[in-house]
């Protein structure tokens, strides 16, 4: 697919959840056309509780470029967790995959190109090359580029006009190698859109 259909086809997401959701990549989705994709899609919907439940936890799996089975994993992953609040514990979980922390430290323009960063070899984690996306990075860990990651065209246009701000819970240093840092677990309002948190938890309740 080229770049073209997949911008075409992320805003077409992002517009039937009613939502910007910045891990897809580039702005915009809902200026122009601020509602649902379709013929119809100024018209007025109803929503079942079940189809309510259902595009909140889409924007967990679009977002953080998730499948369903996935998600599950770390659904019952944070369920099985010390903490009674397991959303919390979700979140953290989701915040804290590479891929998002690359993306998150502006490494990246998107979760699917810190994907690649991280796939072809070019991301460090305490000086030690990691590809794999989803591996949960520890509190305390230091995050670094390759020496020609970090000079190439599009790392330096991403750390030059990041898609978000730096979250508290990271930090980065300046310099022509800059260096990120988890500095505690992502909290449980660490997600960058918005979502209702009940309706997941209620989407999920079974497992």
């Amino acid at each position: 697919m080229s770049k073209l259909g997949t911008h075409r086809s992320a805003w077409k997401v992002q517009r039937n959840l009613m939502v910007e959701l910045p891990g897809m990549g580039k702005p915009g989705a809902m200026e122009r056309r601020p509602y649902p994709s379709g013929q119809h899609g100024m018209a007025r919907r109803k929503f079942s509780e079940y189809s309510l439940r259902l595009r909140e936890k889409q924007k967990l799996i679009f977002n953080y470029g998730l499948r369903e089975q996935q998600l599950r994993l770390f659904v019952s992953r944070a369920k099985k967790g010390q903490s009674s609040d397991w959303m919390t514990t979700l979140v953290g979980l989701l915040e804290s995959r590479l891929d998002n922390v690359v993306f998150r430290l502006g490494f990246a323009a998107s979760i699917p190109a810190a994907r690649q960063l991280v796939l072809h070899g070019k991301i460090r984690v305490n000086g030690k090359k990691a590809t794999i996306g989803s591996m949960i990075v520890p509190v305390g860990a230091e995050i670094s580029l390759t020496s020609k990651a970090s000079s190439s065209v599009a790392v330096q246009y991403s750390l030059g006009q990041p898609r978000l701000a730096l979250p508290e819970w990271l930090s980065l240093s300046a310099g022509d190698s800059p260096v990120g840092k988890l500095k505690y677990v992502p909290p449980g309002d660490a997600v960058p859109f918005p979502f209702e948190r009940r309706l997941v938890a209620e989407f999920y309740a079974q497992i």
